[in-house]
Formats: structure tokens, sequence, C-alpha cells
């Protein structure tokens, strides 16, 4: 029974680390969402329009991607009671 409460501590740290990571991989895969449409529209502005077609749908993909990163995100906020 003593370690329990350092067992608890490890594992909010560990929680709190996890969703840091999940923000950070969110914020990080928003901005490239943004360059892939940019690029995309080049890509086509200069002819090329069946690799923007490809980049535009590998942009679905990562916007899927992060899709289940929110979802963990949930998932961890809403998982408040942690048992030992």
């Amino acid at each position: 029974r003593g370690m329990e409460p350092f067992k608890r501590r490890n594992i909010v740290d560990f929680i709190e680390k996890a969703r840091m990571r999940l923000e950070h991989w969110l914020t990080h895969n928003d901005h490239h969402q943004e360059e892939y449409e940019l690029f995309a529209d080049q890509l086509e502005e200069n002819g090329k329009a069946g690799a923007a077609g490809q980049i535009r749908e590998m942009a679905v993909l990562a916007s899927k991607s992060n899709e289940c990163l929110r979802n963990a995100l949930k998932e961890l906020a809403k998982e408040d009671v942690i048992h030992v």
C-alpha cells in the first residue's frame, strides 16, 4: 500500500506527458496540413494537376489521422479516474 501514491503520481505524470505529446503532434500536423494545401495549389498552377491531386489525397488522409489524435485526447480527458 505504501507505493500506491507513488504509482498514482507516476500515472498522472505519464498521462499529462501523453496529453502534451498529442497536442504537440496535432499542432505540428495542422501546420503541415496548411503546407500541403498550398503546395497542391502551387503544383496545379504549374501544370502538375496529377501531382496536386495526390497531395490533396494525402492531405485528406493526414486529416483523418489528426481526427484520431483528437479522439485520443478526448479519451485521455474523460478517463480521469485512475486505478492502481
